[in-house]
């Protein structure tokens, strides 16, 4: 009885088995002439099976005393063998429905993305998956996490909502444990992007997974596998443990380098989010036999959905924004950003004039000092600082308040920067009105350090108050960039209108899906955040048209063209600070009118 189900619905066959020769024979044995009526032996086993399977059948029955007494034996043995099959049977299905309820069987999927842990990165992670597959017939997305498979379900359901055609299939169990690993086909899937979990020792956890799926059996091909750590530290040791077909992001190094760049260009983080989602424009890679033989910048008129902004050589080169001489191979794919790769189309016929008139010269500017205020401290202000010294003019000076004590004191001299300290609380308006906030042009408001996230944002959100009712008395002095760290708060954060949130844990959530659906724009977004490489930058309109005149985004690509720089869109300042956009247009239709004012950003791919 201790083996289950099967083995009891086994036995209880077997007592049946008995009971209906023994009530056969011992009817032929006692009541020969009732037996040889009913067709001797094998006539009477067929009565008392039919008897012992449904009581009813002995009501039809006539014979001698004795032979009525085994039928009626026959029919109570069934009645107690019956019911306790009947309840073996329902026992053993709840076990089972139980049992898959809880998420332990094996799924048996082909090319789907796997999920190994649980935070609230999932919920961004499965909106953009949903979003990416919406034109697929079918996909699927399997979630491995010690979690209740139910919870799991009932939680995503409530947080995305419609899934559209993405099957979500939860498993219970430990990634870090292969036998549970094996539950959502590894072996079979796509890819596989590792979750950072919401513990102290994410990034040894996340490497300790890497290291269980480097130690894996994968017989004929090995799916790509994404992660991220939030140490540059562990950084090493986590490439190390993933492998050559593992793409591990740093995502410390990723934020910083987003704060220092907003810092500089307001808008930037709104841009890279766009870039990254995939309900926006983003990246794609085709090859276009067409275009062989032409150069780079020959293309850039050359499409009428989406912008080519670089090259993927045949021996797997990623070049963003090339020499606009460069030639394009037949093996050459080009990256083109479009809305959807569906909607990427090549002009039919000749490209669209360009208006000479309105296009204009940039006027040079020298660099000046300026004065930073960094309101709170945590592990990324040193990084922060270093950064800042090598983008700052000479002589520029940086502030750091915060309520601790002095941790600039280990930072060696800056070149550019010179770094003062001043112990103030960020959320106390007199502490922030003793520090002079006007003489500053620019404002950097870290997150509380060793706070969780939702302490950590409510106080970003009660300092970005205070500075704001400060700068309306001001004038609108300063620009600043702040660090929020659940996209929701930044919803909230929009009263306060600053001029850029880096939502750092939903960029690198969108970051790791743009990997996960193809592994080659890794190269392209190291690219991106490298200081060698071309960056995206937001620079004054009127460098490249005229305000105020008519013009269409097809000139603004010549113009841009011109500077060795590609267009990707422009920034619209008097929408600044109204979602969902926030002002930022990216591939617009070439030929619709553009007027741009002196004030607006264009936003182009550049060196410098």
């Amino acid at each position: 009885m201790s083996k289950g189900t099967p083995a009891l619905i086994g036995w209880l066959g077997l007592a049946s088995a008995a009971l209906v020769l023994v009530v056969a024979s011992a009817a032929v044995l006692f009541t020969p002439r009732d037996s040889a009526d009913n067709g001797h032996w094998f006539g009477m086993v067929w009565r008392s099976l039919l008897r012992t399977m449904d009581p009813g059948t002995m009501g039809d029955d006539t014979g001698t005393g004795p032979f009525l007494a085994l039928m009626l034996i026959a029919t109570i043995g069934g009645i107690f063998i019956v019911s306790s099959l009947i309840g073996v049977i329902t026992t053993g299905l709840e076990a089972k429905i139980t049992e898959l309820r809880k998420g332990r069987s094996q799924i048996v999927e082909h090319g789907h993305t796997v999920l190994l842990g649980w935070s609230e990165q999932v919920f961004t992670v499965v909106a953009e998956l949903v979003e990416a597959n919406q034109s697929k017939r079918r996909s699927c997305v399997a979630i491995l996490a010690n979690r209740d498979k139910v919870e799991m379900e009932d939680a995503i359901r409530d947080r995305v909502g419609d899934l559209g055609r993405t099957r979500i299939v939860c498993r219970t169990g430990d990634p870090l444990k292969v036998a549970d690993m094996e539950l959502v086909s590894p072996g079979t899937a796509r890819s596989i992007m590792i979750v950072t979990p919401e513990t102290g020792d994410a990034d040894a956890r996340v490497i300790k997974v890497l290291l269980s799926l480097g130690s894996r059996a994968w017989g004929h091909g090995r799916p790509h596998v994404v992660a991220a750590v939030h140490d540059s530290a562990n950084l090493p040791a986590a490439r190390l443990a993933g492998g050559g077909s593992a793409h591990v992001i740093d995502a410390d190094d990723v934020a910083i380098r987003l704060i220092v760049q907003s810092h500089r260009q307001s808008g930037l983080s709104q841009v890279c989010t766009d870039l990254l989602d995939f309900v926006g424009h983003e990246f794609y890679m085709r090859c276009e036999p067409s275009l062989a033989g032409m150069t780079v910048g020959e293309s850039l008129s050359r499409y009428d959905l989406g912008i080519p902004t670089g090259l993927r050589r045949g021996d797997g080169t990623v070049m963003l924004n090339p020499p606009m001489d460069t030639v394009i191979s037949a093996d050459d794919e080009i990256i083109v950003l479009a809305e959807d790769d569906l909607l990427i189309r090549l002009r039919q016929g000749p490209p669209p004039p360009v208006r000479e008139s309105v296009i204009t010269t940039a006027t040079p500017r020298e660099p000046v000092p300026d004065r930073t205020l960094m309101l709170g401290w945590n592990h990324r202000a040193p990084k922060i600082i270093e950064l800042l010294d090598e983008f700052l003019a000479p002589g520029s000076a940086l502030l750091v308040a915060a309520p601790r004590e002095d941790p600039t004191g280990a930072l060696r001299p800056r070149d550019n920067l010179k770094v003062d300290f001043v112990r103030a609380e960020p959320t106390e308006r007199p502490s922030l009105e003793s520090l002079d906030i006007g003489s500053f042009q620019h404002i950097i408001v870290l997150s509380e350090a060793g706070a969780d996230h939702e302490r950590a944002d409510a106080r970003t959100l009660v300092t970005l108050l205070h500075l704001r009712d400060m700068e309306d008395a001001l004038g609108d002095p300063f620009a600043i960039v702040s660090e929020i760290h659940d996209d929701a708060n930044r919803e909230i954060a929009q009263v306060t209108k600053a001029d850029d949130f880096v939502v750092s844990e939903k960029l690198i959530s969108l970051m790791l899906t743009q990997l996960s659906e193809n592994r080659h724009l890794y190269d392209v977004f190291v690219d991106l955040l490298d200081p060698a490489g071309s960056e995206i930058y937001l620079k004054p309109a009127c460098d490249y048209l005229a305000p105020g005149e008519e013009a269409d985004f097809a000139t603004l690509i010549e113009s841009a063209r011109r500077r060795g720089e590609v267009a990707l869109g422009y920034r619209l300042t008097g929408l600044f600070h109204e979602p969902p956009g926030y002002g930022v247009v990216l591939n617009p239709d070439k030929t619709a009118p553009l007027t741009l004012s002196a004030d607006d950003r264009v936003i182009v791919l550049a060196e410098n």
